[in-house]
């Protein structure tokens, strides 16, 4: 109005019925608790940025907008620069299709790192394609076949019987004890073609997020340490892990939309 009419500041307050102290106001209000809170995911999650840490403010049950809470993550430095990848086009690639109920069809696939002294390790990563749900991030040195059948038993007995298992041409997958395995319990094993790992995209998404979030942020000493912090971050991922192909809700949230 001052601008459009060259009124004076009182005169403009008195017509809209503005006290002149509203004017001059400036707000203060305390993001004292919101910088703590982007500190923690910060700290916990440093390969994570903004749109990530306000989804899961926001299911701890906090009222913060999404404007609020990125001005603070600004304000804190913690603005992560966005890496752009050039990409040759694909106009082939293939889409993966998610199941319509739990255990339709689980995916299986390994990782590999290193604790501190030089040992390598491998994990073992099976999950619910439907939902996400990591089932199984088992940790050990060597995985001969037969340790491979014990997992799958084990998660039977907890889960039920998946129809279909998902995996590469791994020799662990395609030795005798695993075919054997899936032929006792008429399990359908679909394998995937060779050099075609998104053909098995749920689980090498799964693995870059496991990545990111334990094996790229910690230094580990013994495959017990490992295999702690792992399990403490399946049950977190599986709990509060918002998916954006899940609309943002958590593996179990998802799956407890479906039995309610």
């Amino acid at each position: 109005m001052k601008a459009d009419y060259a009124v004076s500041t009182a005169r403009a307050c008195k017509i809209i019925s503005l006290e002149r102290s509203g004017y001059y106001y400036i707000s203060k209000r305390d993001d004292k608790e919101v910088e703590e809170k982007l500190r923690w995911y910060a700290e916990h999650y440093p390969a994570r940025g903004c749109p990530f840490y306000t989804k899961r403010i926001r299911k701890e049950g906090y009222a913060w907008n999404k404007k609020r809470i990125r001005r603070v993550y600004i304000k804190l430095g913690n603005k992560r620069k966005r890496k752009w990848k050039r990409r040759i086009p694909n106009p082939d690639k293939e889409v993966l299709l998610q199941p319509l109920a739990p255990n339709l069809c689980w995916s299986a696939d390994f990782m590999q790192d290193r604790l501190e002294n030089g040992v390598k390790m491998r994990v073992l990563n099976i999950i619910d394609d439907y939902n996400r749900e990591a089932l199984a991030c088992k940790v050990s040195s060597s995985f001969p076949s037969e340790h491979v059948v014990e997992q799958f038993e084990q998660l039977i007995e907890w889960h039920g019987k998946p129809f279909t298992i998902r995996t590469d041409n791994g020799t662990e997958f395609m030795a005798e004890a695993f075919q054997k395995f899936c032929k006792r319990h008429q399990i359908k094993h679909l394998r995937i073609q060779k050099g075609k790992p998104m053909q098995n995209g749920f689980c090498e998404r799964f693995n870059r997020t496991l990545r990111e979030d334990v094996l790229n942020a910690y230094l580990f000493e013994t495959k017990t340490q490992m295999q702690e912090l792992i399990n403490h971050w399946m049950e977190d991922y599986n709990q509060n892990h918002p998916h954006s192909s899940l609309g943002d809700m958590s593996p179990r949230e998802f799956k407890q939309r479906l039995i309610a």
